[in-house]
């Protein structure tokens, strides 16, 4: 037998998944639960005889075979389970950790299990009748509050819009997910209303009722639903005494309360805005006073929350900071420039450390129309509007709302000075989710520590405590943090400098040793430590290292920094700026996280751009619309990256691609080669050149670039073949690692010669590098007649030939008798030397000039073809060889000693 089962006090989702099951696996029982939601039991009431729900107790006297759990991964007991019974689960919770380890678990992260459901049922196309359509609709709807819970995917929507388009009724929808409360749920909301307590926790309002409901045997969840809506706390706990124990019911309005993370606490489940458990009471003895017992579990409910609940993301978390502003005397004329050049919509005008206006983009663009350079004063909105450091996003919100600023300076009271701006943009990332902050803590100083060895740990450590001294806060940067959360190591340490890199590097210097090398215009320094590694690990701060080779020779520090591009495919103009806008500047929001590292900062995250969120759904997305026509190199590297990690490039990046795609073909080819280098050392090498090629991007970058199906297998054999060490290949070759010298021969020499030489010329690899192509095209050529030649004939032509073009056309699929050859070449025959060389034929009284090389070169040729075969044989040609050229010198024939 196989049946379908769910959890107890089931609601929608629960019983429209049973459904949802049934449908899917037309053999299977769908059970329904002992206790099911009053508007459950209503809907049951009057539509049961058009579903195929049973109740347990008429299930027939037979083995299970198969359980289909739905939206739950407790399994109750039934009559007729054993130990072989198979269990598959389908739920959209996290993952338990303590389920049978034969159990099939399929989860996934949407609003509703009937989501999953429907869209299988989609796919085999077996909803029927508006009752069961209805159902389903219900499931979803419930589950994710009417389609509006933080929780909500794009899959519940596009399940719904089909449900509906199946026949389901709106009406009935809305008639059954707010029913009006019964007299008993009546008086326990009264109840309930009346004991509620407010608590701020962590800067949230967190409201906490307590209730004795013996008598009751109806459901909460709707009581806890008309209590959330009248009181709008950011999460709301209700603690009710029941006959079977406390239920705990909690429901969340704010990302910063996980509220199925405090039912866990308490063996319940549920997901971030709904869930609930069942406390069972420790003593049921009468002389005890139960509401003690009812207050303890308050208090182990406080002290949850105290450990759950993520902090108030608060306006310094978000503002840019050194936010760029204007005086009231400025022209209009500058500060259109200025709008220009950094993009900005608009520019706080300060009068020494007042605020008294905003000047916006939309003003100055109608100044400049009507050709007027007035003062900034004469133009800006008026007000002295600004928020503090310490104010909530709710606070940024109605300010903003009120005012209608779109800008708004962030002043800090202790320092009487603008220390930042926080931008409509900003309140949008984060009020649409994206820039969710990361799941548990904030702080991740033991993942970073744990991530990185111990010396880097204490060299990073060392770094950021002088720059404390200095001021200057420093970061962590770009991929390293990237790799971090994805567990992948290799990245290098990205330090930034919110302030000065070279004054902190010329500090290091002082205090330790070593030597720096600055670059004023980009405000970066480099601190080489190699003279100084033992020195260095004497430090306190390395108590706990044993060995300098994990020491670098060098650290990069960079001062943080903004950019603009003067026009498209140019490279960048570089000026000092904030942490955030130096995150802003890199390429895709994957990359734009940071980890500070100084002082009592060490480990927090910052992520102003979305990263972590786009990190976890596994999407390449760049900053902003013209980013891939300022830099058209990122579009190779939005490749690399999608393969790399296998994530998918975001819609609208997809787009912007698809237009900045001609750009490339103006980037220099320096530019363009540095970029396909990194995609040749990727060990996915061959999916990336495929992705380019089927993109267009190789074409953009010369026409005749492509990469077929031959092409990648020879890649790839390039790639995995084991170089014997005769052919003596050195790490470096014309100024290029030997491997990529390998791949770029492979690849380019697949082409006819002159497409080949063009392209070579196009993505300006070195002079020798265009001289060994060209020898394999002449070697090429030339093997099949060589075949038929004399060993020290084939010698004498391959003396002269690069052994890298040698052996680049060892791996191409020419004749048998070729491949012989130069195997026999680089194995045997370009070793073979004779026995005597220029100082032999000097001692012999032979003057020094071209005969030596006449000479050398018989005795090297009768040795390569057989001629000779002893060193007797090779004495005696040497004299007969000095004898025919005796008629050359005036001197005596040699004599044998």
């Amino acid at each position: 037998m196989e049946v379908i089962l769910t959890h107890e006090q089931a609601d929608f989702d629960a019983l429209a998944s049973l459904l949802g099951s049934n449908l899917l696996h037309e053999n299977a029982i769908p059970i329904l639960p002992h206790k099911l939601n009053r508007n459950v039991r209503a809907f049951l009431n009057l539509y049961n005889a058009d579903l195929p729900f049973i109740e347990s107790g008429d299930l027939p006297r037979e083995d299970i075979e198969h359980i289909h759990l739905v939206d739950t991964q407790s399994l109750i007991t039934l009559r007729g389970m054993n130990a072989s019974t198979v269990v598959q689960v389908i739920d959209h919770h996290h993952p338990r950790v303590d389920h049978p380890a034969n159990w099939v678990i399929k989860t996934d992260r949407v609003g509703a299990t009937t989501t999953l459901l429907v869209e299988e049922l989609r796919e085999h196309g077996r909803i029927s009748g508006i009752i069961s359509a209805t159902l389903l609709l219900l499931g979803i709807y419930e589950d994710t509050g009417s389609l509006l819970y933080a929780s909500t995917t794009s899959r519940d929507i596009r399940a719904a819009a089909y449900l509906i388009d199946q026949g389901a009724s709106l009406k009935l929808v809305g008639d059954f997910l707010n029913p009006p409360l019964s007299p008993g749920q009546r008086q326990l909301y009264d109840r309930l209303l009346d004991a509620a307590e407010t608590l701020q926790i962590q800067g949230l309002n967190i409201t906490i009722s307590l209730a004795d409901a013996v008598e009751m045997d109806e459901e909460i969840s709707s009581i806890a639903h008309k209590l959330r809506d009248l009181l709008d706390p950011d999460a709301l706990f209700l603690l009710v005494r029941t006959q079977e124990g406390i239920r705990l019911i909690a429901r969340s309005t704010s990302d910063q309360v996980n509220v199925a993370a405090v039912a866990s606490h308490f063996d319940g489940g549920g997901h971030e805005r709904a869930a609930a458990a069942l406390i069972p009471e420790q003593a049921k003895d009468d002389s005890l006073d139960q509401n003690k017992i009812l207050h303890n579990v308050r208090g182990e409910l406080i002290n949850v929350l105290q450990s759950v609940i993520q902090p108030v993301m608060t306006v310094c978390q978000v503002m840019s900071r050194k936010p760029m502003i204007l005086k009231p005397q400025t022209l209009v004329s500058e500060a259109y420039v200025l709008m220009q050049r950094y993009g900005y919509e608009g520019f706080p005008v300060v009068e020494g450390t007042r605020v008294v206006g905003l000047l916006t983009r939309r003003s100055v663009d109608r100044a400049v129309g009507h050709k007027l350079d007035i003062l900034v004063a004469e133009l800006m909105e008026a007000g002295e509007v600004s928020v503090l450091p310490g104010d909530s996003i709710a606070t940024l919100q109605k300010v903003m709302a009120e005012t209608g600023w779109g800008q708004v300076p962030v002043f800090d009271p202790d320092k009487k000075k603008l220390v930042g701006i926080v931008t409509r943009t900003d309140l949008l990332h984060i009020l649409t989710g994206g820039n969710k902050p990361v799941p548990s803590k904030k702080n991740l100083a033991k993942k970073l520590e744990a991530y990185l060895p111990d010396t880097t740990i204490s060299l990073l450590k060392l770094i950021s405590s002088n720059a404390s001294g200095l001021g200057y806060p420093v970061y962590l940067v770009g991929g390293i943090v990237r790799d971090l959360f994805l567990g992948r190591k290799g990245a290098d340490l990205d330090i930034v400098v919110e302030g000065d890199a070279i004054r902190l590097a010329r500090k290091l210097v002082e205090m330790y040793g070593g030597r720096q090398v600055s670059h004023n215009r980009f405000g970066t320094a480099k601190w080489y430590l190699q003279d100084i590694q033992e020195k260095i690990l004497t430090l306190p701060e390395f108590q706990s290292t044993v060995s300098k080779d994990e020491l670098p020779f060098r650290v990069d520090l960079v001062s943080s920094r903004t950019e603009y591009y003067d026009f498209p495919t140019a490279l960048p103009t570089v000026e000092r700026g904030s942490i955030k806008l130096d995150l802003h500047r890199r390429d895709f929001t994957i990359n734009t996280m940071a980890l500070r590292l100084d002082g009592a900062h060490f480990g927090e995250l910052y992520d102003f751009w979305g990263g972590w969120s786009d990190l976890q759904s596994g999407l390449i997305r760049v900053l902003h619309p013209l980013s891939f026509i300022e830099d058209p190199t990122r579009l190779v590297r939005a490749v690399r990256f999608e393969k790399r990690f296998g994530f998918n490039i975001e819609d609208r990046t997809f787009q912007l691609m698809k237009g900045a795609t001609p750009l490339l073909n103006q980037i220099s080819g320096q530019r363009v080669r540095h970029e396909l280098d990194l995609i040749l050392i990727e060990s996915d090498f061959p999916a990336m050149l495929s992705r380019m090629d089927n993109l267009g991007l190789l074409a953009a970058i010369y026409p005749d670039l492509d990469c077929p199906e031959i092409f990648k297998e020879r890649l790839v054999h390039s790639t995995n073949l084991k170089i014997p060490a005769e052919w003596n290949f050195p790490s470096i070759l014309f100024s290029l690692p030997s491997n990529l010298v390998i791949k770029y021969l492979v690849w380019l020499c697949a082409y006819q010669e002159s497409q080949a030489v063009s392209i070579t010329n196009r993505l300006r690899l070195p002079g020798g590098f265009l001289n060994c192509l060209r020898q394999i095209y002449r070697v090429r050529k030339s093997i099949h007649r060589l075949c038929s030649q004399s060993p020290s004939h084939v010698t004498a032509q391959w003396d002269k030939v690069n052994p890298m073009a040698l052996f680049i056309l060892d791996m191409e699929n020419i004749e048998e008798c070729g491949h012989a050859l130069i195997h026999n070449y680089i194995f045997n025959w370009q070793k073979v030397k004779p026995g005597v060389d220029g100082n032999a034929l000097r001692k012999l009284g032979i003057p020094p000039g071209p005969v030596y090389k006449k000479i050398l070169f018989s005795l090297r040729s009768a040795w390569l073809d057989g001629d000779i075969l002893t060193q007797e044989e090779e004495e005696t040609l040497l004299s007969r060889l000095i004898k025919k050229h005796l008629s050359d010198f005036s001197i005596s024939a040699p004599t044998k000693e």
